[in-house]
Order: C-alpha cells, then structure tokens, then sequence
C-alpha cells in the first residue's frame, strides 16, 4: 500500500521545504507584500522607524553619492540598472532590498581583473542626501581569477538609505572586505549583501556598525564549487536611540567548503535620555545541504550589555542536512563583563573605569586585529576607545 504524499503549502516568500536557503527572490518590489511586525525576519526591528522604506512611503528620493577610489588597473562602470551582471550573486529576499533595486536608476561594476595583486585598496564611500532625502544604490564588486584585492566599503552623512552591495568573488581570489557604517546618529540605513564565492576563492568580510539610528545588514553567502573559505566578522556598538541589527546566512550547497562567522558587540543605555532603550540583533543561519559534504563551520557571537536600558538579542541557527561533514557548531552569549578579570586589574591598582575599558578593548581587538588595512584598523580602535570614554562620563 503506498502512502498519499500530503501537499505542503509553501508560507510567504519561501519554498515549500522551509529552507531558509531557498528564500523567494525577486528584483521587482512588486512581488513582496509590505511586512509586519509578526514576520520573522522583521520581528526585531520597529518598523514605524524605518522611514517608510518598507511601504514604499518614503521622503523624496536623490541620487546616490557613491565615490569610488582606488588603484588604476581596477575597472568602474556605472550601467543601467537592467544590466545583467548585476544579478550574478544573487537578487533580494526582502521588499526593503527589492524597492533599492527597484528604485536604482543606475548600478556600479567594480572589477579586479584576473591575476591582478592590488598594491592600495578599493575605498566606496556611500554619502547620505540629507535627512530629508531617501536613497538608493546597487554595487557589485567583481574580481578576476587568482587576483588579490581588499575592499573598504564607508558609509558617512545622514538620510535614509537602502542598498545591494553584492560580490562575486572569482575562482581562486583572495579578498579582504570591510564594510564601515560611519553614519551620522540621525541616518537609517537597510542594506543586503549577496556574497557569491567560486571554486578556492577566500573572503575576509569585516562589518564595522558605530553609527546611524537604525542599521540592518543582511550578508547572504552561497558556495559556487568546492574550495571556498569565508570568514564573517563584525564589531558593533549601540548607545541610547540605536538599533544595529546583523543578520546572515551561510548556505553550504557543495562539497568541501569552510567558513566562520565571529560577531561581537556591545551596548550602553541611558534612561534618562529619553530616547529608545539602545538594542542590537544577531541572527546568524548556516545551512549545510545535503550535497555539502565535507563542510567545515562554526558561528560565535558575543555581547556585552555594559549598563541597563539596554538590550542584546541573538539567535544562531544552524540546520543540518548531511552527518558527512569535517564540523559544525555555533555559540552566542549575552551579559556583562568578566567581574574576575576586573577584580584582578583593580588589585594590581589600575582604577576601575581604566580597567573597564582595558577589558572590552580586548573583547573587540579578537575582531579589529584581523583587518588587513592599519589604519582602518586603528580608526576603528579610536571609535571604541570613544565610545568607552563617552560610557565612563
């Protein structure tokens, strides 16, 4: 006798399996409806205070300011916004990255090309309209075949922004990635990047979140061939008004293939400012597929909720197809700070705010001390060490 196979009613934007890997994509805002605060993937965010990007109700749109410096054997182009290439790694899974696409006139195409060893990096500076204006970009960064590159990606000024900044990282290239959201405090910025990653290519990926009243990145990586190493790290620091949420996904769908994902970040509130408690999300999704044999992963986040009106939410997720894997494992800790670590620092007669300080430098240095470049590198030192400074008075 056999047994009716029962028919699976897919849910909203998703395949009939669930997986979060199969999210349903689109580059037309049309085909997402506007989101909720009972949808998962929203459920932390206030939507009211996303400006409108969500519904389509918006402040005037300008046009983009994006400035791209760098070496002159890398090719920039900016192309109409159906141009083909833009699509490589991937399209959006949300309506906030779909209206950005949408909404784009234009697109930027950065290529290192093949074999090339860049002797400065790439630097993108994305530039706010105003507090008054909404904008939108759609970047690709390409590189060629065994070519050596690293990329700053720095946001500044105020607006509102969305964006798709999306790699394809060309067979056997070694990247180093920073993405700096030095926004001012009044700036809300929404942006998803889809990370494309050919055979025996590496990514180092580093998001620095400081600035802005609401930033939401989305990294989405997905393996084209076997070989592929991605390490994902980021450092964050929400005060009183702020919301900074990081949310990824790590989609093994071959053999063979290695990444880490190390997150860290901190919090302090004021409950006498009268702004929003300040609050940080990390939701980091790896999927490992069934054909991903060999698959070796591991995911940690840290927080450090450093005084109250202040909230850390993460939540890993790591979803298993196949047992025929090198490793795989994810951690996540919300709290304060290592009393035992403070008590020795206050014996050996260093004051309690030094010794404070002392210990979260040392929390994020795990993080900061792997970007390539030194003097991102030690800027963004500097801003931790600001933000502490601004904590102890």
């Amino acid at each position: 006798m056999t047994t009716p196979v029962t028919p699976v009613t897919p849910v909203g934007n998703a395949t009939t399996h669930n997986n979060k890997g199969d999210l349903f994509q689109s580059f037309d805002v049309a085909d997402f409806p506007v989101p909720s605060g009972r949808d998962e993937v929203w459920r932390f965010v206030s939507l009211r205070r996303l400006r409108g990007l969500h519904t389509g109700e918006f402040a005037q749109q300008a046009p983009a300011q994006v400035r791209i410096d760098g070496p002159s054997n890398v090719i920039v182009e900016q192309v109409p916004a159906s141009d083909e290439r833009l699509r490589v790694a991937g399209g959006p899974v949300d309506r906030v990255a779909a209206q950005a696409w949408s909404a784009a006139e234009h697109g930027t195409i950065i290529t290192v090309p093949a074999d090339a060893v860049l002797d400065a990096p790439i630097v993108v500076t994305v530039t706010g309209a105003g507090l008054d204006a909404t904008t939108f970009a759609t970047i690709l960064v390409e590189t060629g075949a065994h070519s050596q590159a690293t990329v700053i990606v720095r946001y500044e000024g105020s607006g509102t922004h969305a964006d798709n900044v999306n790699w394809n990282i060309g067979e056997g290239s070694h990247v180093n990635a920073v993405v700096d959201t030095e926004w001012a405090r009044d700036t809300v910025h929404v942006g998803q990047q889809s990370i494309r990653v050919e055979r025996d290519a590496t990514l180092r990926h580093t998001v620095a979140a400081f600035g802005g009243e609401i930033v939401r990145l989305t990294p989405r990586v997905t393996f084209a061939a076997p070989g592929g190493d991605v390490e994902l790290s980021g450092v964050y620091f929400a005060d009183a008004g702020q919301y900074i949420e990081n949310r990824m996904l790590v989609d093994h769908s071959v053999p063979n293939c290695r990444s880490n994902v190390l997150y860290k970040g901190a919090l302090q509130g004021d409950k006498n400012s009268g702004l929003p408690e300040a609050r940080t999300c990390w939701v980091g999704d790896v999927l490992i597929r069934a054909a991903a044999t060999g698959t070796d992963t591991y995911e940690t986040n840290r927080n450090l909720v450093l005084t109250d009106g202040a909230r850390a939410d993460a939540v890993p997720n790591l979803e298993i197809e196949t047992g025929e894997i090198a490793g795989a494992g994810h951690a996540a800790t919300v709290g304060r700070f290592d009393e035992e670590q403070l008590f020795y620092l206050r014996s050996r007669g260093i004051p309690e705010g030094e010794a404070t300080r002392l210990i979260i430098r040392g929390f994020f240095n795990e993080v900061l001390n792997h970007i390539p470049v030194e003097s991102v590198r030690d800027e963004l030192i500097a801003r931790v060490a600001g933000e502490l400074e601004q904590n102890n008075n």
